[in-house]
């Protein structure tokens, strides 16, 4: 590709590398204990100081090289200075390297719009039996595997699933242009934190349909299994009776949309199903863009895709169905009843 990047993809570049930045506010305000708690709307809608702090670094990072962009957070901020450290001014190299999709090369910065979750899996953030010690000790000791005598991290094991909250954290950046998400960017805080002090915390994976997507290891569900991941906090009759309907062979409940797209693309789940409104477009538009550049698809649970334009409505009402194969056998069996009490958009 001849002359600089294109926008985007300097966007995109830019977004890896604050997801990093991110990450690693994320991580030390949980070593620090002040985790700095607030309630929004209610005891499952919940804002730290990481969440705050995660936003406005990313916020004010991307504004500042990309003045023209429209950026939507999750967080609701007073309009203030932001902190010299919390801007991220780094690029990753290997994505300026890649050549753009000739549909999104000539793109302008007004036209883009950036969705951003600076902190999905808020609940499990603060509910993880580690996020409590060091909110006691002011310190961050997270013990081996080998000294809680629990072999692996298998979510869908009832005591595991209480230990692991925090591989449940993301931090999330979409990128729309035309009211699809066009690239994302994934980054999780904790990888690999259930191997103990001595382990390389966090890792970040990127998409974009029509290039790929990078930072993990595509894997698919045996055909002959279907796993359905949903909702660890947020459950209902209607989320309930649409995973049964799925005939899954396994169910696994976790927190955070991001961390569920992430367990498509790595085969430990067929689908994510979650027939409720309370999932918001900065928590799907970078899981989907991830998604769909590994030919997956998220929906609504009618099966219409969702629009990430400036203007639209936060709130995804009529739920959330993904799949990384198949997508059509899941949409098929959703009930009649989830579908008249989920109207679509």
């Amino acid at each position: 590709m001849s002359g600089s990047p294109a926008v985007v993809m300097r966007l995109v570049a830019s977004a890896y590398s604050v997801a990093e930045k991110a990450g690693a506010i994320v991580r030390k305000v949980l070593h620090s204990g002040e985790l700095g708690i607030v309630e929004k709307t209610g005891a499952n809608d919940l804002q730290t100081l990481a969440d705050r702090l995660a936003q406005q670094s990313i916020c004010a990072s991307l504004s500042r090289r990309f003045p023209k962009i429209t950026i939507i957070g999750e967080e609701e901020l007073p309009d203030e200075e932001v902190q010299e450290d919390l801007i991220e001014n780094g690029q990753a190299e290997e994505i300026l390297q890649k050549t753009c999709p000739a549909e999104y090369s000539g793109l302008t910065e007004e036209e883009l719009v950036v969705w951003v979750d600076p902190l999905d899996g808020t609940k499990e953030y603060t509910e993880d039996p580690h996020t409590r010690l060091h909110s006691a000790s002011r310190g961050l000791h997270l013990p081996t595997v080998a000294q809680i005598s629990l072999k692996g991290s298998n979510t869908s094991q009832p005591h595991s699933k209480a230990l692991w909250l925090l591989d449940n954290v993301t931090v999330l950046i979409g990128i729309a242009y035309g009211g699809k998400a066009i690239a994302g960017v994934i980054n999780q805080p904790f990888y690999n934190y259930q191997l103990g002090a001595g382990a390389a915390l966090g890792r970040t994976m990127w998409g974009m349909p029509g290039l790929g997507a990078f930072g993990f290891q595509l894997q698919e569900v045996p055909g002959d299994k279907r796993i359905v991941t949903t909702t660890r906090s947020h459950s209902n009759k209607l989320v309930t009776d649409c995973v049964d309907a799925m005939e899954p062979h396994e169910v696994i409940r976790v927190g955070g949309a991001g961390n569920k797209i992430i367990q498509l693309v790595e085969g430990k789940a067929s689908a994510y199903v979650f027939a409720s409104p309370g999932c918001k477009k900065w928590d799907t538009c970078a899981p989907e863009a991830i998604l769909h550049a590994v030919g997956g698809k998220l929906t609504d649970i009618h099966g219409n895709a969702y629009r990430y334009d400036a203007n639209v409505k936060h709130m995804n009402s009529a739920g959330v169905l993904a799949a990384l194969r198949n997508h059509e056998y899941y949409v098929n069996r959703v009930p009649q009843s989830v579908l008249q009490a989920l109207k679509s958009h």
